[in-house]
């Protein structure tokens, strides 16, 4: 009996863990026959896990779901992470999911082994999130919807609010969700424009019904976090440059939010940044401010706009002699101003 409860738990991890799975290869993982999946699979439906078969060589199994939430299977890591995720999502983040958050952690906490709940209430103490009260916020219900679609592969239909207020409509083919600084963005094929696009999740408005279901197509890039940050830190402006930094990526990183620019590593001690502004101006205040020396690569007409503010900074530095004082006209040291002595 015990051999069996093992194996039920090591199976359910199995479906859990992948997408699908053929019966030989469950069979293979397991080392039982395939009639002996069959039946766990059948104990596991009774247990209340609703295991979706396939029938045919291309078939296999998928965990699904059903009416109800049944246990899930969490490993020591899995677990840490799920309550630091929502001790996380508590702060806030997405809208109206902090209360939520916080019914949930309290029940994982609730049965979590001794040694867990040590790991995860030493990190709880010592980590103090700054998440802030402003900036957009997404609605979960929007944010899963996003996910499903993704997962599923079904195409998506919704309204989009640009950032001038412009409303459009889009058909898309969604591939990946990406989180940057409390801001979610879908990485996703647009249909009508035949290109990728970078969508904001809280500009995002569905309008189902979605499907039908596509072929993933090949992403336009590896690394899609990358891809999301030259796209929001540098494309998305009219003014893109390139600087040299004297500091490593590494220390660049620390200061510097994907978000606020692309970091290429040089050597040891000098790294590329690629970002971009709406004016050259508060490009310049904007590198000024990472607070490393720097070298101009692009555009040239960067180098004009910091000769500028360095010539205005140094005129606030060294007044002009003809500038009056701060209490008007000069005067004469020595000299009183009002009644004559004697009156």
């Amino acid at each position: 009996m015990l051999e069996t409860s093992a194996r039920l738990l090591r199976l359910l991890s199995l479906l859990q863990a992948h997408r699908e799975w053929s019966g030989a290869e469950l069979a293979d993982r397991l080392e039982v026959t395939p009639r002996t999946v069959r039946r766990d699979i059948d104990r596991l439906r009774e247990l209340g896990y609703p295991v979706h078969s396939a029938p045919g060589t291309a078939g296999g199994y998928r965990l699904g779901a059903g009416a109800e939430l049944p246990p899930l299977l969490l490993d020591d890591e899995e677990a840490v992470a799920v309550a630091v995720g929502l001790r996380t999502a508590a702060a806030g983040g997405v809208e109206g999911i902090e209360e939520t958050s916080v019914r949930a952690l309290a029940k994982l906490e609730q049965v979590l082994p001794h040694r867990l709940r040590r790991r995860v209430g030493a990190l709880n103490a010592v980590t103090v999130p700054m998440l802030g009260s402003g900036g957009p916020r997404v609605d979960p219900n929007v944010l899963t919807e996003l996910a499903h679609a993704c997962r599923d592969c079904h195409r998506l239909r919704f309204d989009y609010t640009a950032h001038n207020g412009t409303l459009s409509r889009r058909t898309v083919e969604p591939h990946r969700l990406v989180c940057a600084q409390r801001r979610w963005y879908l990485v996703a094929w647009d249909v009508d424009r035949a290109d990728w696009r970078t969508y904001r999740a809280d500009r995002i408005t569905p309008t189902p019904p979605h499907g039908p279901r596509f072929t993933p197509r090949t992403p336009p890039a590896e690394d899609l976090a990358a891809y999301v940050s030259r796209g929001i830190s540098t494309q998305a402006y009219a003014k893109q440059a390139t600087v040299l930094l004297h500091a490593s990526v590494e220390q660049a990183e620390a200061r510097i939010s994907p978000s606020a620019g692309v970091l290429e590593a040089v050597d040891e001690h000098h790294c590329l940044l690629r970002t971009g502004a709406h004016s050259l101006e508060l490009m310049v205040i904007h590198i000024v401010l990472t607070g490393f020396d720097f070298e101009v690569r692009e555009p040239p007409e960067l180098l004009d706009r910091v000769r500028e503010i360095r010539d205005r900074l140094a005129r606030v530095l060294e007044p002009p002699a003809a500038w009056p004082p701060p209490g008007g006209a000069d005067r004469t040291p020595g000299t009183r101003s009002g009644s004559s002595e004697g009156s």
